[in-house]
């Protein structure tokens, strides 16, 4: 289904949750679809993202498939949402296509950039690229500094602008209906909400992945992912203000900040993202959107080998193969960059940009608190 057929079939849907409401306490959707009694588009589109992909509410269901009201909610906010990042792509130009070919054109991009930093480092440094290099300045002796910040730091510019704009679109359009004041305690309620994944719990038995029985791992390698690549950023974000801030000039040694900051968070990102490609294949097929694969596997997939990559250039910089770990490294990195406001990633902003609403909804009376009581784990286990 496509554009306003899925959206139809989203109201239908939670026109039937909203007069169940069995699965009120499972999660943020349900007790956010409360107050309301029809949807427009922009409504759809925040419950979509406000929606964990636990799966929990799918085995409750007593109206889920092969029953005549064939409800999925899962799987059509799933749809949903991965339809709402390209809805508020920019530039617009761009979204289909990597909505189409997200795998192939991140693996691409990759390996073109790559080529073009070997070709650059061959040009600068000729005989150089196999050669093992101990000298102070490290990789930089085979790539300038101000080379290297000026083609990242625009790409990286671009990206945020891009988010930045499709995040304002999102914001405007969820709350084109309800509109609701913002506020500290809402705001600061949203960041537990998202740095603790809440409601990717299932309402306390866990998620669920090959089969009916709830398990946590999900929730877990998203951790790691998540905070491994906020340490990653910090460790770049130390070493810029290091360059620029105190003319101390990489590489550091091993127990300085960003080497430590860097190590860990790529550890932590390695076995994170690697987790989550595992689990992804043994997720139930009906609770994924199947059409978003490329993209999804495009941007897990570039984090995973962005920290791979980093923690191999980490440990064999010193030897013959850095030069070429360097151009791997960065061009993986390029392209992660580049993909970032067509994929997965922006999941991160709208997401929390949901459960803000959602925060300051409930602060401001217009969607009840979720009831302290949880569905029971059996019931969820039995589907119902």
């Amino acid at each position: 289904m496509q554009g306003t057929e899925l959206q139809q079939e989203a109201e239908r849907q939670i026109t039937i949750c909203n007069a169940c409401r069995y699965c009120e306490g499972i999660c943020a959707v349900f007790p956010a679809l409360q107050m309301q009694r029809s949807f427009a588009a922009g409504d759809i589109n925040y419950l979509a993202n406000l929606c964990h992909n636990c799966g929990a509410c799918y085995h409750d269901c007593q109206f889920s498939p092969p029953h005549e009201f064939a409800v999925n909610l899962p799987k059509t906010l799933a749809e949903v949402r991965n339809d709402s990042y390209a809805q508020y792509a920019w530039p617009q130009a761009l979204a289909p296509l990597f909505a189409r070919n997200g795998l192939k054109i991140a693996v691409l991009t990759a390996l073109s950039v790559t080529a073009f930093f070997i070709g650059l480092i061959v040009l600068n440094a000729p005989g150089e690229l196999f050669r093992a290099h101990l000298a102070p300045e490290g990789f930089y002796a085979l790539m300038p500094h101000n080379t290297m910040a000026a083609l990242f730091g625009a790409v990286f510019l671009f990206s945020l602008v891009a988010m930045g704009m499709g995040l304002r679109a999102f914001w405007a359009d969820a709350n084109a209906v309800n509109t609701v004041a913002s506020s500290s305690p809402s705001i600061w309620q949203a960041i537990r909400d998202a740095g603790s994944l809440r409601y990717l719990d299932g309402g306390g038995a866990g998620c669920f992945n090959e089969d009916d029985q709830p398990r946590d791992n999900r929730r877990l390698y998203h951790h790691l992912t998540f905070y491994g690549f906020l340490l990653c950023f910090a460790a770049t974000s130390v070493g810029t203000i290091y360059h620029y801030g105190f003319g101390r000039i990489a590489p550091y040694p091993w127990w300085d900040l960003p080497q430590m900051l860097g190590t860990v968070g790529g550890i932590g990102l390695a076995i994170g993202t690697g987790g989550l490609l595992a689990a992804r294949r043994k997720r139930l097929p009906d609770l994924v959107d199947q059409r978003a694969t490329g993209m999804d596997v495009a941007f897990i997939l570039m984090l995973f080998l962005t920290a791979v990559t980093g923690l191999a250039l980490h440990i064999l910089g010193g030897t013959a193969a850095m030069g070429v770990l360097l151009a791997i490294h960065l061009g993986v990195v390029f392209s992660l960059f580049l993909t970032m406001p067509y994929g997965k990633f922006v999941h991160g902003f709208y997401r929390f940009a949901a459960l803000c609403r959602h925060a300051m909804s409930r602060r401001h009376g217009l969607n009840p608190a979720p009831p302290d009581r949880p569905v029971p784990a059996a019931a969820r286990i039995s589907g119902g």
